[in-house]
């Protein structure tokens, strides 16, 4: 063997020195390379020393391990790689260091964990958020345990995720890591669900024709955009159409309404301030809608008021019920109410039902019209019930009975709509009279026309809060019911 002796080698031409020819192996005696960095043909470090210190790679480097090899000396950091190109949905035994999304929408299934070795570790996580309806089980290979039980262990909370490492045979696998909830993303706006659902451009209308649940799941990270509008119509109140003639018709149900700026909409002159638009939170909220009052024939005698409509609220804010007609012969006045009941004709003639009843701000509603006093036996005429928009039109001329009081429009919906009209009255003038008409806006019934004998009143348009017509010797018309409408921004 050749040898040859010099302290230092430099090459002759540039600053690359080449050890050996190409193809040819260079070794080294004893294995023995020293030097404080090895680096790669582009002058990256691939190795490099610094004091104690030693730094695998430079900045922007990725070091990986080859396919087939494994790692050791450097400690398990207690994480495990996401398999986020396996999403489980029936069972299966994990591997070591891997970590697994779990779908359960589709049911409940099971996992069996790998025979332990200590520093095993393994991971699961809720895909879809339904570990609550359909759990993941967790079962242990054989006999080893989970948390010292040789039990099976359950995710069973939406969103929840766990970690198990395996410690030794008297504790088996351990949970080191939970959570039980996950972040999602959030829409911007309200989500929320409850009534019928309608569009409006950006703003969704949910409307209830009958009771039920307003649930809001979730918000806007912005306050303003929070509001909800609400309109809230009670049921219209019922007519009777006993005693043969001048009954009076009844009034509609209580308005409330909150003033549209909120969500870009023109409400009734009656949504006003103090009235709101209201700051929701997510939560459920109860929605009460109303009956209108049933229409009655009382013969003879003084009726109660059990023909009046029921309240419709949401929010704590309500709408009452309307105030029911009242029979002719003996002269009644109105009943009280979101709007009032008009008075019954004789004479004297009976007053109308106040409206606003209980008072609010702004007013629900308004009082019913007035009877015309009984000019001689078969000569009079009833009032009709109060509009939100109005009063009851009271009775005109011994053959002309009062129609109801004008109701009130609101473009909640995205268009003009009508509510709250009141019922009108009937006559009794032989041989020929006028029963009052529906309220100008539609929405209430109309007085049956007199002395047709029996004749039953017109019902109150339903889901609009108005008030029954009266009928003459037959069954007053039964109030419309009420409604709840509310409006927001969903996107």
């Amino acid at each position: 063997m050749s040898k040859i002796e010099v302290n230092t080698i430099e090459p002759q031409c540039g600053t690359t020195l080449t050890v050996g020819k190409c193809t040819t192996s260079v070794a080294v005696p004893g294995n023995v390379v020293k030097t404080n960095a090895v680096q790669a043909a582009d002058g990256g470090n691939i190795v490099n020393q610094s004091g104690t210190t030693i730094t695998l790679g430079a900045s922007g480097d990725t070091i990986n391990l080859a396919s087939g090899a494994s790692q050791s000396g450097f400690g398990r950091t207690g994480t495990v790689d996401w398999q986020t190109g396996s999403i489980k949905t029936a069972g299966f035994t994990p591997t070591n260091g891997e970590g697994y999304f779990c779908d359960t929408s589709g049911g409940a299934f099971a996992v069996t964990l790998p025979a332990g070795s200590a520093g095993n570790i393994v991971a699961f996580a809720d895909y879809t958020r339904t570990f609550t309806a359909n759990n993941l089980t967790i079962t242990p290979n054989g006999a080893e345990k989970i948390g010292g039980i040789a039990q099976d262990a359950f995710l069973n909370v939406n969103g929840q995720s766990a970690t198990f490492v395996y410690v030794d045979g008297t504790e088996g696998w351990v949970n080191v890591q939970e959570t039980q909830t996950s972040q999602t993303g959030l829409p911007p706006f309200i989500q929320a669900t409850g009534g019928t659902p309608s569009q409006d451009g950006d703003y969704e209308i949910r409307t209830f024709t009958g009771p039920g649940t307003f649930c809001v799941t979730s918000l806007s990270p912005l306050a303003p955009e929070n509001a909800v509008d609400y309109l809230i119509v009670g049921g219209g109140g019922g007519a009777d159409g006993g005693s043969g003639s001048s009954a009076s018709g009844g009034g509609a149900g209580g308005y409330r309404e909150s003033p549209g700026a909120a969500t870009c909409y023109t409400a009734s002159p009656l949504g006003a301030a103090p009235a709101a638009a209201v700051t929701v939170t997510v939560q459920s909220y109860a929605v009460v809608v109303g009956a209108g009052g049933t229409g009655i024939n009382t013969s003879g005698g003084t009726p109660t008021n059990q023909a009046g409509g029921n309240v419709s609220s949401v929010f704590s804010i309500t709408g009452a019920g309307g105030g029911s007609g009242n029979p002719g012969g003996s002269p009644t006045a109105g009943n009280p109410g979101g709007s009032g009941g008009g008075g019954s004709g004789n004479n004297p003639p009976a007053g109308p039902g106040a409206g606003n009843d209980p008072p609010v701000s702004p007013s629900q509603g308004n009082a019913g019209g007035h009877a015309i006093p009984s000019l001689g036996a078969g000569i009079r005429a009833a009032g009709g019930g109060g509009g939100a928009g109005g009063v009851g039109v009271s009775g005109t001329s011994p053959n002309v009975a009062g129609c109801g009081g004008v109701g009130t429009p609101s473009q909640i919906t995205g268009s003009a709509v009508s509510y709250a009209g009141g019922g009108g009255g009937t006559n009794q003038m032989v041989p020929l009279g006028t029963g009052g008409g529906a309220s100008p806006c539609g929405t209430g019934g109309a007085g049956a026309l007199g002395p047709t004998n029996p004749s039953a009143g017109g019902a109150g348009s339903v889901n609009k809060g108005g008030g029954g017509g009266a009928g003459y010797g037959c069954v007053g018309g039964t109030g419309g019911s009420g409604v709840v409408i509310l409006r927001y921004k969903f996107q």
